[in-house]
């Protein structure tokens, strides 16, 4: 029990005596009253009440307000923002003739440099502004800030510089740490100084809708988001009804009559996708950090502009609150954000997957006030389960003051029930991510192709992403969540990432060079049946090499069975397919089983096994040989690996530690040989199966490989009545007969049949198929999808333009 103390002055208040200025407080009506709205594109006008009312409110959106610092997450947030912002005060050169702000921010001139000056301003202007820190309300701190702002203005960041290096420091990041110092300190601001800063934003940032760098580009996705909130802020400031109003209209893209408008499904390039994808850059899969920061940041602006004469009203941002359950809702498991939707991300010493989940958790909260009540209520549900499942790195321990206060309201909210984890099968065609969801499980497949990038590196970042988009599996378990946000990737040996099949060859660091591989392959991912099972079908052509593979896997109610065939190469280095790559977290050494014998666990320790049928790694499974090796001989290794966060991302705000990392790791791997032809493999793994439940499954052999060579790779499993296969050509397996490159998933129960089928090259104009039974009517299909019915039942399916999506019939 803490006692009960008499509550802080309001950010208001402090504001005003710090300021020497009177304010006449916000009432809950001028803040949250809601005058006309206007449509996109209408002029607006507003009293300069109105504009302080939802600077007010933009303030709270950065440092919260009406918390009691008493309350135990609320202090530890308060301790550690007072941590962060004596950090930088501390440091802060505020003598008369600096050149710098801080040491290592010299030059100063340099974008990489003052674009990081801003954002630590504004940690002390947030620092200054919360009730119940160190620096709450200080004369001194707020002369400091205002004499450092001063500071950059004349010697970085002005109207007569022309920008060199990284354009996002100029037109993003730069202008969106000004403007929220703007927002927090605009009580002591003077005039002159917001008049000079405002010069600054509209030279660098006039619109949402263009690259001031590359006026010829119109700004996509979360690019776009981010201008808008930040022309908004500087409308606000500025007290422009028009530049506010222009804000608004870049969410729906008025100017171009909602070409880039940002509540719209895309079928090409940036943006949401119908089926849950989120693409970036042109071509890659970012649902996890461009897809959560334009959630962020156009969230943020619909509800900044709520109630007022600036509202968002575009019918469209449907498309934006259904992102929340079709994009975002698959993505994050337990709080975590998973790694194959977050780029060249994963590479951030200081943005692991458990603080991209809680910022996602945290983005999904603040939409859901400006959300239809039925929606936002599902939210509160979801983050409520997510929120509470994340053990390893609490929640509440990640984020700052307002997205606690959002948070807590929801926890402590007894009519709000936790959701439970989420379940189902989901194939993110546009992406090409697969994400499988079972109880106590999920699995995510990362792949690539011509349409679709295999990694993006650039700025420093990424440095060893080479096979992350080849086929990379993960598989989370609830008791491991560390297991990808703990030093994995500086450490991991990043030629065996778990599910690839590599050249052994050698590889350079990707370096400060953009560089967004696109593979030439065409089949990449695969079909639904009923949101639960699953195929995806990944022609491999790799990066350098002349490796080729034909990989598919098939996802299923306790299993994914990988299988791998034609794996031919030419350049005599040696070629592995890696089965497991896990960091062994926690005090001792989980046992590691091959076929009922338990090996050694020293560290170091290496074995080579011959046809082998089984092996279990203690908490995490087991792993199923379907073919007893199949003339790829298998190999273990326990050993330690140290790397720092420095060897993988250098960047000039986001570069790494060079503090050295070592973690433990157990890779399973099978070895193809020197220069291979025709090699194979199939397999399966068994989340969270015990040893027993592992060798009992291979000796049952609840799952048949059909077929698995060059023309087709296909499983049939009794139990459950199911036939998976991919068809790289026309042939038959497992009794389907395709004449043409196709997915097909079928499965009878009884009388009820049901089929799946998607073109995963994305080339085919039509499926035909022969099925091996009887069909006499159809009891419901796609428009699509055509059937004959017959003693073999024959089906053709429209693919063209589908994009790789699923298509369904269920017959009888």
């Amino acid at each position: 029990m803490h006692p009960v103390r008499p509550p802080l002055p309001s950010r208001r208040t402090l504001l005003a005596a710090s300021a020497g200025t009177l304010l006449v407080p916000a009432t809950a009506a001028t803040v949250y009253a809601a005058p006309p709205s206007a449509a996109p594109g209408a002029p607006a006008a507003a009293a300069p009440a109105d504009e302080e009312a939802l600077l007010e409110r933009a303030a709270r959106m950065l440092a919260g307000d009406g918390y009691d610092p008493a309350d135990p997450d609320f202090a530890a947030a308060l301790a550690d923002l007072d941590a962060e912002a004596r950090r930088w005060w501390d440091t802060l050169d505020r003598s008369a003739g600096r050149t710098a702000l801080w040491p290592d921010l010299a030059p100063v001139a340099d974008a990489g440099n003052f674009g990081q000056c801003y954002p630590r301003l504004r940690t002390l202007a947030t620092a200054w502004t919360a009730p119940g820190t160190s620096f709450t309300g200080r004369a001194d701190v707020a002369a400091a800030l205002l004499d450092a702002l001063r500071f950059l203005h004349g010697a970085a960041y002005h109207p007569g510089r022309t920008p060199t290096g990284n354009w996002w420091f100029w037109e993003i990041g730069s202008p969106r740490a000004l403007l929220d110092c703007c927002v927090l300190l605009r009580a002591a601001l003077p005039a002159a100084d917001l008049a000079a800063y405002l010069a600054t934003v509209d030279r660098f940032v006039p619109d949402p809708d263009r690259r001031t760098g590359s006026p010829t580009l119109s700004e996509t996705g979360a690019n776009r988001a981010d201008k808008c909130v930040i022309v908004a802020l500087r409308g606000l400031l500025g007290r422009s009804p028009e530049k506010t109003a222009l804000a608004r209209d870049g969410l729906s893209d008025v100017r171009d009559g909602g070409r880039n408008s940002l509540f719209q499904y895309v079928t090409s390039g940036d943006g949401f996708y119908r089926d849950g994808s989120f693409v970036q850059h042109g071509s890659v899969a970012y649902t996890g950090t461009y897809g959560a920061v334009l959630l962020a940041a156009a969230g943020q602006l619909m509800a900044l502009l709520a109630g007022s004469a600036w509202a968002v009203t575009d019918p469209a941002t449907t498309v934006l609150f259904d992102a929340v359950e079709r994009s975002f809702a698959p993505v994050i498991t337990d709080g975590l954000m998973m790694d194959a939707v977050r780029g060249r991300a994963i590479s951030r010493e200081r943005a692991p997957d458990h603080v991209d989940g809680a910022l996602a958790v945290s983005y999904i909260l603040q939409l859901a006030e400006a959300a239809p009540a039925e929606q936002a209520a599902r939210w509160h549900a979801a983050a409520k389960g997510w929120i509470e499942r994340q053990s390893a790195y609490p929640y509440l321990s990640l984020v700052g003051l307002p997205h606690i206060q959002r948070a807590k309201a929801v926890l402590t909210d007894p009519a709000v029930p936790a959701e439970p984890p989420l379940t189902g099968h989901h194939s993110f065609a546009a992406m090409e991510r697969v994400v499988h969801r079972r109880p106590g499980w999920s699995y995510t497949l990362s792949l690539s192709s011509k349409r679709v990038a295999a990694y993006e590196a650039g700025n420093g970042e990424n440095g060893h992403g080479w096979y992350t988009g080849d086929g990379m599996g993960y598989l989370y378990l609830p008791g491991d969540q560390g297991q990808f946000g703990d030093a994995y990737w500086p450490t991991v040996n990043a030629y065996r990432l778990p599910g690839t099949t590599v050249d052994t060859r050698p590889r350079a660091n990707l370096g400060n060079a953009w560089t967004e591989f696109r593979p030439a392959n065409e089949v990449s991912g695969g079909a639904v049946l009923h949101e639960r099972y699953g195929a995806a079908a990944f022609e491999l052509r790799a990066d350098g090499s002349s490796l080729r593979a034909r990989k598919t896997w098939f996802f299923l109610d306790d299993a994914v069975v990988a299988l791998g065939a034609d794996i031919t190469a030419g350049d005599g280095r040696v070629i592995e397919t890696t089965v497991e790559n896990r960091g062994l977290r926690g005090d001792g050494e989980p046992a590691f089983v091959v076929d009922g014998r338990r090996q050694p666990e020293e560290t170091g320790w290496e074995g080579d096994f011959d046809r082998a049928r089984w092996a279990h790694l203690e908490g995490v499974g087991g792993y199923v040989f379907l073919d007893g090796g199949a003339g790829s001989r298998l190999r273990a290794v326990r050993e330690e690996r140290t790397g720092a966060w420095r060897d993988i991302n250098t960047g000039a705000d986001t570069g790494g530690s060079t503090t050295p990392h070592t973690r433990r790791y157990l890779t399973l791997w099978l070895d193809h040989g020197t220069s291979p032809a025709g090699a194979r493999y199939a397999y399966a793994l068994l989340p969270t199966a015990s040893r027993v439940a592992t060798a009992a499954w291979s000796a049952r052999g609840p799952v048949r490989v059909a077929a698995n060579d060059a023309a087709a790779q296909a499983v049939e499993i009794r139990d459950l009545g199911l036939t998976a296969a991919h068809f790289w050509t026309a042939a038959t397996a497992a009794g389907i007969r395709s004449e043409g490159p196709a997915t097909v998933l079928l499965r009878r129960r009884g009388d009820a049949i049901s089929l799946a089928v998607s073109d995963p090259g994305h080339t085919a104009a039509q499926i035909s198929l022969e099925l091996p039974l009887p069909v006499r009517a159809v009891t419901s299909a796609d428009p699509t999808v055509e059937v004959t019915p017959g003693r073999r039942g024959r089906v053709t399916v429209r693919t063209e333009g589908s994009r790789g999506a699923t298509h369904r019939a269920e017959l009888r």
